[in-house]
């Protein structure tokens, strides 16, 4: 699928895509192809818990944060005005030295970890016990 950018720009894809791995060795690997070719990653393999997205357009490479907006970033180096998602703009090989690419992967990953943490025990305190659900016999 990245044959069908400009060399230069699958080259950039490509590192941060072995970037993002090297951080976050664990994370599931997901590939798709809509308006740009997308690269995403998440812990439990569901779109939805993606934490960090790599999204190749014709012109350049975007790192993707989902919930960038929620990330400590007191240089302003994300970009983006909406309510969740940041990114930081990759167009040349010398962006990919810029070590606030790692720290911000490595800050997702750690975030996407806590909020795993924070369902998982939601999940278990809502959870009605099997004494509780069972049904009682009459008297």
């Amino acid at each position: 699928m990245l044959s069908r950018y400009d060399l230069s720009v699958g080259e950039l894809a490509l590192a941060l895509r072995e970037m993002v791995l090297e951080e976050a060795p664990a994370a599931v690997e997901r590939l798709v192809h809509v308006y740009a070719l997308v690269f995403w990653y998440s812990l439990s393999g569901k779109m939805s818990d993606a934490f960090v997205q790599v999204v190749t357009y014709t012109k350049g490479v975007n790192l993707m944060f989902n919930r960038g907006a929620e990330l400590d970033d007191p240089d302003g180096v994300l970009v983006g005005e909406g309510k969740i998602i940041r990114h930081i703009k990759v167009r040349t090989p010398e962006d990919l030295k810029n070590p606030h690419l790692r720290k911000f992967i490595r800050a997702a990953l750690k975030h996407a970890k806590s909020i795993a943490r924070e369902k998982e025990l939601a999940a278990r305190t809502t959870k009605p016990s099997a004494r509780a659900s069972a049904k009682r016999r009459p008297k």
